[in-house]
């Protein structure tokens, strides 16, 4: 089936669902700044009385997004409705299901995430029950090969990894994510366990019964993946993580980048607007 565009904005479909599960990084913000007509379509959303989630792949819990976002200038309004993957593995963490103790491998502004139970802590991966992997610290952010160096003696260690996205843009700049050290350690033989978009727990946490939901995000591996998992329909952003991918492309090749992925999207906007 081909996805229809939306040149009227979701003004067009947004009567044929009961909720939306919307991406905040590339959809309602470029990690820079807000996105005005995204933002606008949570104001007429609110305003129609409709349910959405704004539903975040950030490995810290959504306190810790919130200051980052009226940082942005985002509506204090809508901030109950941000969930996070670092909420959804909170709680598997405070019932110490993988182990009591672990070794994050991160930057320090991720671990509001652990502060509850933070003196379970090791310094040394021989020391933990697992590695809870919240991305790239700030010494090595770009250099992937740290780690595959790093992580080879520790794959008999399990991963949690709180952010299953590969990659996000900060504006123009490519940042690697969580995701991506634990496609990492999989390859070195390690198990990982994921919390966060495309994987099921955050979507059973956030869903009511008998709700039609459309998802709405940038990533095809990540937000319009966990659509096809949920059997939900999905919006794309094209302006978003794919973004070169879509511009060498013209409308006609789409198609072919969707089946490389290997995903069904229904609906396709440049940027969310209303």
């Amino acid at each position: 089936m081909k996805p229809k565009f939306l040149s009227d904005g979701l003004s067009e479909i947004y009567q044929n669902y009961d909720a939306f599960f919307i991406d905040l990084w590339g959809v309602i913000h470029n990690g820079e700044h807000l996105i005005s007509s995204a933002n606008d379509a949570l104001d007429q959303l609110h305003k129609k009385e409709k349910r959405f989630v704004l539903m975040s792949n950030a490995p810290r819990p959504k306190e810790s997004i919130a200051i980052y976002l009226n940082k942005l200038g985002f509506n204090k309004h809508y901030i109950k409705n941000v969930y996070t993957s670092g909420d959804a593995a909170l709680d598997a963490l405070e019932e110490n299901k993988f182990g009591k103790y672990f070794y994050h491998l991160g930057p320090r502004k991720d671990e509001d995430l652990f502060t509850k139970f933070i003196n379970n802590k090791k310094n040394v991966v021989e020391e933990a029950d697992f590695i809870l992997c919240t991305g790239v610290d700030e010494i090595n952010e770009s250099n992937l090969k740290f780690y595959e160096n790093f992580l080879q003696q520790y794959s008999k260690k399990k991963m949690i990894c709180t952010n299953p996205d590969l990659v996000v843009y900060r504006g123009n700049k490519k940042e690697y994510c969580a995701g991506s050290i634990a496609k990492i350690f999989e390859n070195l033989g390690g198990e990982v366990i994921y919390f966060g978009k495309p994987y099921k727990n955050i979507y059973e946490n956030c869903a009511k019964s008998n709700e039609k939901i459309l998802v709405i995000g940038d990533n095809l591996n990540t937000d319009i993946k966990g659509a096809n998992n949920m059997k939900y329909d999905s919006l794309l952003i094209i302006d978003g993580v794919h973004r070169s991918e879509f511009k060498k492309n013209n409308t006609d090749n789409f198609s072919k980048i969707f089946t490389r992925y290997n995903v069904i999207v229904n609906f396709i906007q440049k940027k969310l607007k209303w």
